[in-house]
């Protein structure tokens, strides 16, 4: 304080003010830094480099175990308070939640694609899958079809579930985008991302491009397998 406010006062005044000596002062500013505060400098510039090469996420634990690795001695609290002086927070990963319960008595298709995805043509195998997205208001579930061939999005839909109404706008989408289609076509999805619908269910969609009516039953498939969907011709009575 009084090297501080040395351009203020006086350093006699100070020192009778504060009932200091003279010599103990001028001893104090000759007195180099000490090995403790050496120490808390370099602890302190050490935090900070590992929490920013963590690209701002690791938390104390993290960091306690490379200030450790690096030769330091140091404890999990005095890393949590050196964090706190310098405004250094973690990124604590929220737990996993599973949004897919699987039926292990439930039959499922044989994979008809074995991996194959591109044959050569368009509209003979179609993928399909679900993203999370999170915002501000909460989740959104974006499904997606995905033509194997051209790799483009035919097909999409967005809601705040995850039934089957959302994969079958999705495959609406596509199905009125490519018009007429062939007399299979397979649609591969994962089992993680898609429950499995009724297949005796079938949902009538009218395409924007024509006038006919597309009945698609479809069903969603285990790991690795898919389900055949045969679409009528565009030109077929309904």
């Amino acid at each position: 304080m009084m090297h501080a406010q040395k351009s203020n006062f006086t350093i006699t005044r100070m020192v009778r003010l504060l009932e200091v000596s003279r010599s103990g002062y001028y001893a104090w500013t000759k007195r180099g830094p000490s090995a403790r505060s050496l120490r808390h400098e370099r602890i302190e510039a050490k935090v900070a480099w590992f929490h920013g090469d963590s690209d701002e996420v690791a938390g104390s634990p993290k960091i306690l175990m490379d200030l450790r690795e690096d030769g330091e001695t140091i404890s999990r609290k005095t890393v949590a308070k050196t964090m706190s002086k310098l405004g250094l927070v973690g990124v604590c990963p929220k737990r996993w939640k599973t949004t897919t319960i699987l039926d292990r008595t439930d039959s499922y298709p044989v994979d008809q694609v074995q991996r194959k995805w591109d044959v050569g043509a368009l509209n003979q195998i179609w993928v399909g899958d679900i993203s999370y997205l999170r915002t501000w208001e909460g989740w959104l579930y974006l499904a997606t079809v995905i033509d194997a061939h051209s790799r483009r999005v035919i097909g999409w839909a967005i809601d705040e579930h995850m039934r089957a109404d959302l994969v079958e706008d999705a495959l609406s989408m596509a199905i009125a985008l490519r018009g007429e289609l062939p007399e299979k076509v397979i649609f591969h999805t994962d089992r993680c991302c898609f429950h499995r619908l009724n297949s005796h269910n079938t949902r009538r969609t009218r395409s924007p491009r024509s006038p006919s009516r597309t009945d698609s039953p479809a069903r969603w498939v285990t790991p690795g397998c898919a389900g055949t969907t045969r679409w009528p011709s565009r030109f077929s009575p309904p």
